[in-house]
Parts: structure tokens; sequence; C-alpha cells
């Protein structure tokens, strides 16, 4: 990351907090899926034999697509659902009820399990719900795991963005769970 900080004067690169990650997947809306209520295989690529909500079933690719092969959100972000998961710079965190600014778990060390994001290509239609999380140990590699970086400006910006939380209510944020909870 250093790297490409140096070819960007003015900008440092990390890994998104969960709550950066969720407001660039949500992209604006309240649903499950920025694509709405539910997604199928040719918006997102996950296990396919399971459908999300009762949906028809489809298509299992059994790996990873290339970036943009499949529709962006509606913020223009590809493949945030599903694909591969997505490390976050945060270790694990209770969500609150409250709005807060710019939430932020606690940071992860380097042996603390850190959350991720998105779900990916092998896991079920409704893990790769918005909402959805699970955490990683560090050190582990898998097939179905992937990074985006977030770029910030270090001179003075724009003031933070408001966020009620990292999950809307009713729209799950817990591990696990049925779809809709």
């Amino acid at each position: 990351m250093r790297s490409l900080e140096s070819l960007l004067p003015g900008v440092r690169a990390d890994l998104p907090t969960e709550a950066e990650w969720e407001y660039a997947c949500r992209a604006g809306t309240a649903t499950p899926f920025s694509f709405g209520a539910t997604i199928t295989p040719e918006q997102v690529n996950y296990d396919g034999n399971y459908p999300y909500a009762g949906g028809e079933g489809g298509l299992f690719r059994e790996t990873t697509v290339p970036v943009k092969s499949l529709p962006a959100n509606p913020w223009g972000l590809y493949e945030m659902h599903g694909n591969v998961w997505e490390w976050c710079a945060d270790g694990l965190r209770d969500y609150t009820p409250d709005p807060i600014d710019d939430p932020t778990g606690p940071l992860a060390g380097d042996e603390q399990p850190r959350v991720v994001r998105g779900g990916s290509w092998d896991y079920l239609a409704w893990i790769a719900r918005s909402a959805f999380r699970l955490l990683y140990e560090p050190g582990l590699v898998l097939s179905s795991q992937g990074f985006r970086l977030c770029l910030r400006s270090i001179g003075p910006g724009p003031e933070p963005v408001r966020a009620a939380g990292a999950a809307p209510k009713g729209r799950g944020g817990e591990a696990g769970g049925p779809p809709g909870g």
C-alpha cells in the first residue's frame, strides 16, 4: 500500500472499516442487497444452488469472476456482493441502535480476527447480504478471499458521513441467521 501512496501524494490507502464497507455496498439502499430485496447469479457470484428467500436456483460458477464481470451497484462499485470475502480493518464489535459518526470497531491487531464482508462465490445467497459479517483469522488463505482499498485524503476534506449504526433495523447485521434476520 505504501508504494501506491507514493504514486498518489496526499492520499493514504487502507482497508475500509466495516461501516465504510457496508455504506459503499448498500449504495444508498435499505434492502438486503444493493440490487433490491433479492439477487440472481446474473447479478452476484454465489452458489446459485442456494437462492435467496425461495428464489429460483441458478448458476454456480465454482470460482471467482474478474472485476466488472457482473453489474455494478448504484454507485458504480463492482462485485460488492459475493465473489470474494473482503477484509475490513475492524475486529468484531456489537452494532449500536444509536446513530454515530464514523463508527469504527476495535482495529484488529496482527493476531486478532478481522471482519470480512460480502460473501463469496462458494457461499449461499443470503450470506451475500449487505449486513452479513464473518470473522477470519489473520494468515488464513483461501481462494474466496480478497480486499478492496479505501483511499483517504490526508489533507483537509469533507465532513464525515453520518451512519446510523452499521445495519439498518430489521436488516440483519449479525453473523449467521436466516434471510431477513
